[in-house]
């Protein structure tokens, strides 16, 4: 189960809350999340926290690789907790770096990626809604 976001406003403030991965609150003005808290029941388990105009912002929990795969639309890839290997191809020669908490990896359009964490990560995702 998901762990990690204290709202304040509609009948909560202060509170602490057990969420579901993909939970949202569209009707509360204000989350504050704890981003090092919040924990998921599988890897890659997602906090939705914003949706503006197509663009998404989702806190990540996972201690296992994503798969190899390109977007459609650009990504922004922020790490908040732990270690992650980022891998990436460029004109078909794979390369990697590794980032660490507060280190921030974008990827444009057609960039082939895939995250490796090392460990338990917490990682803040933005990138157009329903992209890979």
């Amino acid at each position: 189960m998901a762990r990690g976001l204290e709202t304040k406003g509609a009948g909560v403030a202060g509170s602490r809350l057990v969420l579901a991965p993909q939970s949202f609150f569209p009707d509360d003005p204000l989350k504050i999340i704890r981003s090092k808290s919040f924990t998921g029941d599988r890897a890659w388990a997602a906090l939705d926290i914003a949706n503006m105009n197509g663009i998404t912002t989702r806190l990540h929990w996972t201690d296992q690789p994503y798969k190899w795969h390109v977007n459609d639309g650009e990504e922004v890839f922020v790490v908040l907790d732990g270690q992650v290997r980022m891998c990436y191809r460029e004109e078909g020669v794979e390369k990697e770096t590794l980032l660490e908490a507060g280190d921030i990896f974008y990827a444009s359009v057609g960039t082939e990626h895939v995250a490796r964490p090392l460990g338990e990560a917490r990682i803040l995702v933005i990138e157009t809604e329903g992209s890979v």
